[in-house]
C-alpha cells in the first residue's frame, strides 16, 4: 500500500492562517493596544500636570509679581535665571558644535567612537552629580556660591543635547555638497565652514534652544551652586549668588507663609510655560529646518 504524497507547494496559491499566523496577529494588536494605551497615559499624566500648575498658579500672577522682589514678587529670580543660562549656553554651544562638526566631518576610528560614549554617558548624567561635581570644583575653591558656577553645571548638562542635535543635522546635509566642494579644489575646513555649516544653521539653532529649555528648570546643581542669595535685589554679578526660579520655587515650597505656597505655583507657571513654549517651538523649527536641509 503505498503512502499518500503531499501536494505540491504552489508559491502563486493565497497563504491561509495557521496557528503561529494567528499568534502573531493577535501579539501584533496587543503591541499597538499597549503602546497606544501608553502614549495616552504619558499625554494625561502632563495634561494633568500643566492643568494643575494652570489652575494654582494662574491666580498669582500680575505685573507686580513679575517684576518686583521677593516677597512678593520673582522679578530679581528671572534676571538671574536669564543670565545663568544665558552664560551657559554662551560656554555650552560653541563646545557642543565644534565637537559635532569634528566628529561629523573629520572624526573616525576609536577616538571618535570614545567622544561620542562620553556624550552619551554625559547625557546619562544625574543633574545632582553635576551639581556635586562643580561645587567641589569651584565653590570650594571660591569659598562662595555664584551664577557663574550654576552656568558651569548648566552647560554640562546642555552640552551633549547640543552636540547631539547637531551631529543629526550635519547627517542630513547632501553629500553632494560636499563632493561639490572637492571637485572644485576647496579645502576640508573651508568646506566645513562656508558650505556645511550654513546648511545647518537653523537646525543647529533649534538644537541649543532646546537644550536651553532642558537647562532652564534644573533645580538640583543650583540648590548647590546659587541658593544663599537675597531675592528681594536684582543682580548681574555671575561671581556672587544669583536669584533664579528653580531655587525660588522650593524656598517659596518651603515657607510657611501662607501666600508663599500660591507664589511658588506663579513661579512654577512662568517656568512651565518658558519650557512648554520654547520645546515645541524648537521642534517645529527642527522639523522644518531638517525637512530643508533633506531636500
Amino acid at each position: 500500500m503505498s503512502a499518500e504524497v503531499p501536494p505540491a507547494f504552489d508559491p502563486a496559491a493565497p497563504l491561509t492562517p495557521t496557528g503561529n499566523l494567528r499568534r502573531r496577529r493577535a501579539f501584533s494588536r496587543f503591541a499597538e493596544w499597549a503602546a497606544t494605551g501608553a502614549a495616552i497615559f504619558a499625554v494625561g499624566v502632563l495634561a494633568i500636570v500643566v492643568l494643575g500648575v494652570i489652575g494654582h498658579g494662574a491666580s498669582a500672577l500680575s505685573l507686580d509679581f513679575l517684576l518686583k522682589g521677593e516677597p512678593n514678587g520673582i522679578g530679581p529670580a528671572l534676571l538671574g535665571t536669564a543670565e545663568i543660562v544665558a552664560i551657559a549656553t554662551l560656554i555650552a554651544a560653541p563646545i557642543g558644535i565644534l565637537i559635532a562638526l569634528f566628529l561629523s566631518e573629520f572624526g573616525a576610528g576609536r577616538f571618535a567612537r570614545i567622544i561620542k560614549l562620553t556624550l552619551d554617558l554625559m547625557n546619562g548624567l544625574p543633574s545632582i552629580v553635576i551639581g556635586v561635581f562643580v561645587f567641589i570644583l569651584i565653590v570650594e575653591a571660591q569659598e562662595t556660591q555664584s551664577g557663574f558656577a550654576g552656568s558651569v553645571a548648566l552647560a554640562i548638562i546642555m552640552l551633549p543635547i547640543v552636540a547631539r542635535g547637531t551631529m543629526e543635522i550635519l547627517a542630513l546635509v547632501p553629500s553632494s555638497l560636499r563632493e561639490a566642494a572637492d571637485a572644485l579644489g576647496v579645502s576640508r575646513w573651508r568646506t566645513t565652514l562656508t558650505v556645511i555649516l550654513p546648511s545647518a544653521l537653523g537646525g543647529i539653532l533649534t538644537s541649543t534652544v532646546l537644550a536651553v529649555a532642558r537647562a532652564a528648570g534644573e533645580t538640583a546643581p543650583l540648590l548647590l551652586l546659587s541658593s544663599v542669595y537675597d531675592g528681594g535685589r536684582a543682580s548681574l554679578n555671575p561671581f556672587e549668588a544669583l536669584p533664579n526660579i528653580p531655587t525660588t520655587i522650593y524656598r517659596l515650597a518651603e515657607s510657611p507663609s501662607p501666600g508663599a505656597l500660591s507664589e511658588a505655583w506663579g513661579a512654577g507657571f512662568i517656568l512651565l510655560s518658558f519650557i512648554m513654549v520654547t520645546s515645541v517651538t524648537a521642534r517645529i523649527v527642527l522639523a522644518r529646518s531638517r525637512e530643508k536641509t533633506a531636500r
